[in-house]
């Protein structure tokens, strides 16, 4: 070797570098390839290859139905109530100097006052209830006091509307039960679900405290609540798999049906090598990725989507008409329902892989 010169370099050692190297590229391009493509990774498509590898095991040939339709939540001027309006004598107004009232008062009349929030209109209805109460011992003048008197009593009777407003009426909770963000994520801790049912129960507890009388509750936490729902899409999503679910486990159970029509999976109750190919197919995809995220969804609904029924239910003498539709399909449990109609379709689903396997003495057990 010259003085100088780097040490020589075998061709065949260059070309075998680059060949390992480009081969580990294209195994790491497969690789990354292959977990995008995880048919277990997405909601659909976790559902729709439940389908499909149920009807390769048993000879059938699939199709996947459309799942019905979610109503979307009415639009806002058509959820909000009309506030009552409440006209005060601007002699009795002047009256009340020295009495909270007169400065209550006074901020709704200002110019923000005038286009409040649901939240703070409600909290403004709040305060005129206490300080009208806080103000009658004070006031001399009979008829001020008649006048005082019957606006805090108007204003506790209309209070059940400023409730719906603050809660149904706001435009948070469109993106709550917004049905555009897709579908509840697979392998999901649940967390967020919880924390949003957590809160809404909580006002639920509120709720019920301030139709019952006790008006000293604080309601300051609400517009936390209603930050979390603008933020999250949960129930929204917990809709749309609802009826995915309920699709897709008709058409499993319709490819049951069709085949036990057509011969038995077994002879005798004998189980035979396709039998155990279905079995196996029944654990390693229904057992193993299903049912986890069928559980997720019923998680949602007993975290998120109960709580939300009920804050609905127990605002039953003021929801609106144009409401009730929705929350009759959506929210409630009862017939007619998205959750009704998948009860209806895990008992199917269920029964008909039941008598399936009970043909080769492999009928699962809960």
């Amino acid at each position: 070797m010259a003085d100088g010169a780097g040490p020589e370099v075998n061709p065949r050692c260059v070309a075998g570098n680059v060949e390992s190297i480009m081969r580990f590229i294209l195994i790491l391009l497969a690789t990354v390839g292959l977990a995008g493509c995880d048919p277990f990774s997405e909601p659909d498509s976790l559902m729709d290859e439940y389908v499909a590898r149920t009807a390769r095991v048993l000879d059938q040939s699939s199709s996947l139905s459309p799942p019905l339709q979610v109503p979307r939540i009415p639009r806002r001027r058509d959820r909000r109530l009309e506030m009552p309006s409440l006209e005060i004598n601007m002699l009795d107004f002047l009256s009340l100097y020295g009495c909270e009232l007169q400065y209550v008062v006074g901020e709704k009349n200002a110019i923000l006052g005038k286009v409040m929030q649901p939240l703070n209109r409600l909290r403004y209805e709040l305060r005129f209830i206490a300080a009208a109460r806080d103000c009658l011992p004070e006031i001399e003048n009979e008829a001020v006091a008649e006048s005082v008197a019957e606006a805090g009593d108007s204003k506790l009777e209309s209070l059940p509307v400023a409730v719906w407003n603050a809660t149904w009426g706001v435009e948070e909770v469109e993106s709550l039960v917004t049905t555009s963000r897709g579908f509840l994520p697979v392998d999901t801790s649940g967390a967020t679900t919880t924390g949003l049912g957590t809160g809404v129960e909580r006002l639920n507890r509120r709720l019920v405290a301030l139709r019952d009388g006790d008006l000293t509750q604080d309601l300051d936490f609400i517009g936390n609540v209603h930050q979390q729902w603008q933020a999250e899409h949960r129930a929204g999503q917990a809709f749309n798999t609802a009826v995915l679910v309920t699709a897709r486990l008709q058409d499993v159970a319709g490819l049951i049906d069709r085949r036990l029509e057509n011969r038995p999976l077994c002879f005798g109750g004998e189980p035979n090598e396709q039998a155990r190919i279905v079995r196996d197919m029944f654990f390693n995809v229904y057992v193993a990725q299903v049912q986890p995220y069928l559980a997720d969804l019923q998680r949602a609904r007993s975290d998120l989507i109960l709580p939300l029924a009920e804050l609905a239910r127990i605002q039953q003498d003021v929801v609106p008409a144009s409401f009730r539709f929705y929350e009759r399909r959506v929210l409630h449990q009862g017939k007619g329902s998205i959750w009704q109609l998948l009860e209806a379709a895990i008992s199917e689903h269920t029964e008909a892989w039941q008598t399936l396997l009970e043909q080769c003495g492999m009928r699962p057990t809960p």
